[in-house]
Protein backbone atom coordinates (compact mmCIF):
# COMPACT_ATOMS: atom_id res chain seq x y z
CA UNK A 1 0.00 0.00 0.00
CA UNK A 2 1.19 3.50 -0.88
CA UNK A 3 0.19 6.10 1.71
CA UNK A 4 0.18 9.79 0.76
CA UNK A 5 0.27 11.68 4.04
CA UNK A 6 -0.13 15.42 4.58
CA UNK A 7 1.99 17.00 7.30
CA UNK A 8 0.04 20.24 7.71
CA UNK A 9 1.62 23.68 7.93
CA UNK A 10 3.15 23.87 11.39
CA UNK A 11 5.70 21.74 13.18
CA UNK A 12 6.24 18.00 13.64
CA UNK A 13 3.09 17.69 15.76
CA UNK A 14 0.79 18.85 12.95
CA UNK A 15 0.61 15.37 11.44
CA UNK A 16 -2.74 13.70 12.16
CA UNK A 17 -3.00 10.82 14.61
CA UNK A 18 -3.98 8.56 11.72
CA UNK A 19 -0.99 9.72 9.68
CA UNK A 20 1.43 9.17 12.56
CA UNK A 21 0.15 5.64 13.12
CA UNK A 22 0.75 4.82 9.46
CA UNK A 23 4.23 6.37 9.43
CA UNK A 24 5.32 4.28 12.40
CA UNK A 25 4.33 1.00 10.76
CA UNK A 26 5.53 1.58 7.17
CA UNK A 27 8.62 -0.21 5.86
CA UNK A 28 9.88 2.96 4.11
CA UNK A 29 8.99 6.60 4.68
CA UNK A 30 9.80 9.27 2.08
CA UNK A 31 9.77 13.01 2.77
CA UNK A 32 9.05 15.21 -0.24
CA UNK A 33 11.43 18.15 -0.07
CA UNK A 34 10.99 20.48 -3.03
CA UNK A 35 7.44 21.84 -3.48
CA UNK A 36 7.12 23.47 -0.05
CA UNK A 37 9.28 24.75 2.79
CA UNK A 38 9.63 22.62 5.90
CA UNK A 39 9.25 24.69 9.07
CA UNK A 40 11.33 22.19 11.05
CA UNK A 41 14.34 20.08 10.15
CA UNK A 42 14.23 16.49 8.96
CA UNK A 43 15.92 15.40 12.20
CA UNK A 44 13.12 16.93 14.28
CA UNK A 45 10.52 15.01 12.29
CA UNK A 46 12.50 11.78 12.64
CA UNK A 47 12.72 12.20 16.40
CA UNK A 48 8.99 12.82 16.78
CA UNK A 49 7.90 10.09 14.35
CA UNK A 50 10.42 7.59 15.65
CA UNK A 51 11.37 6.72 12.07
CA UNK A 52 14.17 7.44 9.63
CA UNK A 53 13.03 9.52 6.66
CA UNK A 54 14.28 9.26 3.08
CA UNK A 55 14.48 12.68 1.38
CA UNK A 56 12.79 12.67 -2.03
CA UNK A 57 13.83 15.55 -4.29
CA UNK A 58 12.30 16.57 -7.63
CA UNK A 59 14.52 14.22 -9.64
CA UNK A 60 13.66 11.26 -7.44
CA UNK A 61 9.90 11.87 -7.58
CA UNK A 62 9.52 12.90 -11.22
CA UNK A 63 12.12 10.71 -12.92
CA UNK A 64 12.68 7.78 -10.59
CA UNK A 65 9.24 7.30 -9.08
CA UNK A 66 9.51 3.53 -9.49
CA UNK A 67 12.11 3.54 -6.71
CA UNK A 68 9.50 4.98 -4.36
CA UNK A 69 6.86 2.50 -5.50
CA UNK A 70 9.17 -0.51 -5.34
CA UNK A 71 7.59 -3.34 -3.31
CA UNK A 72 4.63 -1.12 -2.37
CA UNK A 73 2.39 -3.95 -3.61
CA UNK A 74 3.65 -6.24 -0.83
CA UNK A 75 4.62 -3.75 1.90
CA UNK A 76 3.54 -0.32 3.19
CA UNK A 77 5.33 2.77 1.88
CA UNK A 78 4.60 6.32 3.08
CA UNK A 79 5.15 9.53 1.11
CA UNK A 80 5.04 12.65 3.31
CA UNK A 81 4.04 16.02 1.91
CA UNK A 82 4.03 19.44 3.58
CA UNK A 83 0.45 20.69 3.69
CA UNK A 84 -1.98 18.41 1.84
CA UNK A 85 -0.85 15.60 -0.51
CA UNK A 86 -2.68 17.02 -3.53
CA UNK A 87 -1.16 20.50 -3.30
CA UNK A 88 1.14 19.74 -6.28
CA UNK A 89 0.54 17.93 -9.57
CA UNK A 90 3.64 15.79 -9.01
CA UNK A 91 1.89 13.99 -6.19
CA UNK A 92 -1.15 13.24 -8.33
CA UNK A 93 1.21 11.74 -10.90
CA UNK A 94 2.64 9.40 -8.26
CA UNK A 95 -0.89 8.16 -7.53
CA UNK A 96 -1.49 7.55 -11.25
CA UNK A 97 1.75 5.59 -11.53
CA UNK A 98 0.77 3.45 -8.56
CA UNK A 99 -2.64 2.78 -10.08
CA UNK A 100 -1.11 1.65 -13.38
CA UNK A 101 1.14 -0.75 -11.48
CA UNK A 102 -1.80 -2.16 -9.56
CA UNK A 103 -0.55 -0.75 -6.25
CA UNK A 104 -3.33 0.25 -3.83
CA UNK A 105 -3.08 3.70 -2.26
CA UNK A 106 -4.62 5.72 0.52
CA UNK A 107 -4.56 9.47 1.09
CA UNK A 108 -4.46 11.02 4.57
CA UNK A 109 -5.31 14.70 4.22
CA UNK A 110 -4.18 17.67 6.30
CA UNK A 111 -4.38 21.46 6.34
CA UNK A 112 -2.87 23.31 3.39
CA UNK A 113 -2.32 26.91 2.36
CA UNK A 114 -5.36 26.54 0.10
CA UNK A 115 -7.66 26.66 3.14
CA UNK A 116 -5.38 28.25 5.74
CA UNK A 117 -5.37 31.47 3.69
CA UNK A 118 -8.69 32.16 5.39
CA UNK A 119 -6.69 33.40 8.40
CA UNK A 120 -6.20 36.63 6.41
CA UNK A 121 -9.84 37.41 7.08
CA UNK A 122 -10.90 36.75 3.49
CA UNK A 123 -13.77 34.38 2.78
CA UNK A 124 -12.60 31.21 1.03
CA UNK A 125 -15.51 31.06 -1.40
CA UNK A 126 -14.50 34.50 -2.74
CA UNK A 127 -11.17 33.23 -4.11
CA UNK A 128 -10.75 32.73 -7.83
CA UNK A 129 -8.12 30.68 -9.64
CA UNK A 130 -4.84 30.24 -7.74
CA UNK A 131 -1.68 31.34 -9.57
CA UNK A 132 2.02 30.54 -9.29
CA UNK A 133 4.46 33.47 -9.47
CA UNK A 134 7.67 32.08 -10.96
CA UNK A 135 11.20 33.46 -10.84
CA UNK A 136 12.05 35.45 -13.94
CA UNK A 137 15.36 34.98 -15.75
CA UNK A 138 17.21 37.15 -18.26
CA UNK A 139 15.61 35.25 -21.14
CA UNK A 140 12.30 34.06 -19.66
CA UNK A 141 9.83 36.55 -18.20
CA UNK A 142 6.33 35.06 -18.47
CA UNK A 143 3.33 37.26 -17.75
CA UNK A 144 0.53 34.73 -18.29
CA UNK A 145 -0.16 34.29 -14.56
CA UNK A 146 -1.06 37.98 -14.33
CA UNK A 147 -3.95 37.43 -16.76
CA UNK A 148 -5.50 35.10 -14.20
CA UNK A 149 -5.06 37.72 -11.47
CA UNK A 150 -6.72 40.27 -13.74
CA UNK A 151 -9.60 37.91 -14.54
CA UNK A 152 -10.17 37.22 -10.86
CA UNK A 153 -10.31 40.95 -10.11
CA UNK A 154 -12.77 41.50 -12.94
CA UNK A 155 -14.98 38.85 -11.36
CA UNK A 156 -14.65 40.42 -7.91
CA UNK A 157 -12.57 37.51 -6.62
CA UNK A 158 -9.41 37.33 -4.50
CA UNK A 159 -6.25 35.63 -5.81
CA UNK A 160 -3.94 33.34 -3.86
CA UNK A 161 -0.41 33.69 -5.26
CA UNK A 162 1.97 30.79 -4.65
CA UNK A 163 5.58 31.99 -4.71
CA UNK A 164 8.31 30.08 -6.53
CA UNK A 165 10.82 27.76 -4.87
CA UNK A 166 14.04 26.61 -6.54
CA UNK A 167 15.57 23.60 -4.78
CA UNK A 168 18.26 21.40 -6.32
CA UNK A 169 18.01 23.16 -9.68
CA UNK A 170 20.73 22.98 -12.34
CA UNK A 171 22.00 25.87 -14.46
CA UNK A 172 21.38 25.56 -18.20
CA UNK A 173 25.10 24.98 -18.80
CA UNK A 174 25.36 22.17 -16.25
CA UNK A 175 22.12 20.65 -17.52
CA UNK A 176 23.37 20.58 -21.12
CA UNK A 177 26.72 19.12 -20.12
CA UNK A 178 25.10 16.53 -17.87
CA UNK A 179 26.94 17.71 -14.77
CA UNK A 180 25.26 16.94 -11.44
CA UNK A 181 26.03 20.41 -10.07
CA UNK A 182 23.14 22.22 -8.42
CA UNK A 183 22.43 25.88 -7.75
CA UNK A 184 21.91 27.15 -4.17
CA UNK A 185 18.24 26.98 -3.10
CA UNK A 186 16.15 30.10 -3.65
CA UNK A 187 12.82 31.09 -2.14
CA UNK A 188 10.85 33.96 -3.67
CA UNK A 189 10.01 36.72 -1.21
CA UNK A 190 6.79 38.73 -1.17
CA UNK A 191 8.79 41.79 -2.27
CA UNK A 192 10.17 39.95 -5.31
CA UNK A 193 6.71 38.75 -6.30
CA UNK A 194 5.23 42.24 -5.90
CA UNK A 195 8.06 43.74 -7.95
CA UNK A 196 7.39 41.36 -10.83
CA UNK A 197 3.66 42.07 -10.70
CA UNK A 198 4.28 45.83 -10.79
CA UNK A 199 6.65 45.41 -13.73
CA UNK A 200 3.97 43.49 -15.63
CA UNK A 201 1.49 46.31 -14.95
CA UNK A 202 4.02 48.81 -16.32
CA UNK A 203 4.71 46.65 -19.39
CA UNK A 204 1.01 46.34 -20.18
CA UNK A 205 0.50 50.09 -19.90
CA UNK A 206 3.44 50.69 -22.25
CA UNK A 207 1.79 48.32 -24.74
CA UNK A 208 -1.46 50.25 -24.41
CA UNK A 209 -3.22 47.44 -22.55
CA UNK A 210 -5.45 47.86 -19.52
CA UNK A 211 -3.81 46.00 -16.60
CA UNK A 212 -7.04 45.97 -14.61
CA UNK A 213 -5.51 47.40 -11.44
CA UNK A 214 -8.46 49.69 -10.70
CA UNK A 215 -11.25 48.50 -8.42
CA UNK A 216 -13.95 46.70 -10.46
Amino acid sequence: MLYMIGLGLGDAKDITVKGLEVVRRCSRVYLEAYTSVLTVGKEVLEEFYGRKLILADREEVEQEANNILKDADISDVAFLVVGDPFGATTHSDLILRATKLGIPYRVIHNASIMNAVGCCGLQLYRFGETVSVVFWTDTWRPESFFDKVKRNRQNGMHTLCLLDIKVKEQSLENLIKGRKIYEPPRYMSVNQAAQQLLEIVQNQRIRGEEPGTEEP
